[in-house]
């Protein structure tokens, strides 16, 4: 199974941090949020990866290589400037994805977590086409994006970013500038998208005060 992880974003509301720098390479504790997601990869024994590319992509393309020596293979999907948003990403990418088998996992580039992306390598979908992961809403996203639970208790929670994918889920849509989320909420009325609630560490890296706050929580981590 490959892996996805998505890289393309401008990252406006971490300026003036990312003009000059793709936000996945916002470094946590001395290292690239990117390379935390090609580790954790690594571990769940998936060493082929994609990363698309859109601004400033080529710092990632020149910092990793073909990955080899972090002892996976990168392969790279570039995408016009201001990039093809997430859905619009994965779609075209899907023929480096899917040379072998029509299942994939996806991340996003600028969340820092310690899912065990493992999990998902042993998930079957059954008749659905994704499925997704949950997380508690955060202060800055109090009203969630997707439900789960039982019929007369149904809560909203977060898009944490992270899913597992079968090609078909895309096969209606052709190559363009398109979100995922409205796919999501398609695919869940339609029974298409399970979901799960992941509550351990998860932080959306989308300001520069979230990024401090990462950075001290994981430091004290490491010292601890």
């Amino acid at each position: 199974m490959k892996a996805m992880i998505l890289a393309a974003g401008r990252g406006k509301r971490m300026m003036p941090l990312t003009a000059e720098l793709p936000k996945p390479m916002l470094k946590v504790n001395n290292k690239p949020l990117i390379e935390y997601h090609i580790e954790r990869l690594k571990d769940a024994g998936i060493t082929d990866i994609v990363i698309n590319l859109a601004w400033q992509g080529d710092k990632i393309a020149q910092y990793f290589g073909d990955g080899a020596h972090l002892g996976v293979s990168i392969e790279y999907s570039f995408e016009p400037e201001g990039g093809l948003e997430t859905a619009g990403g994965i779609i075209n990418a899907l023929p480096l994805l899917c040379k072998e088998t029509d299942k994939f996992i996806v991340i996003n580039g600028d969340i820092f977590t310690d899912y065990n992306v493992h999990a998902l390598t042993q998930l079957v979908l059954d008749e659905g086409e994704a499925h997704i992961v949950l997380v508690e809403n955060p202060p800055h996203h109090p009203d969630g994006d997707f439900t789960l639970g039982l019929a007369n208790q149904m809560q909203k929670f977060t898009f944490s970013g992270i899913g597992l994918y079968q090609k078909s889920f895309f096969d209606a849509y052709d190559n363009q500038f398109l979100a995922l989320g409205p796919l999501l909420r398609q695919g869940i009325e339609e029974c298409r998208v399970s979901r799960e609630l992941y509550l351990n560490l998860w932080s959306d890296i989308g300001t520069p005060e979230r990024l401090k706050q990462i950075n001290e929580q994981v430091g004290m981590a490491y010292v601890g």
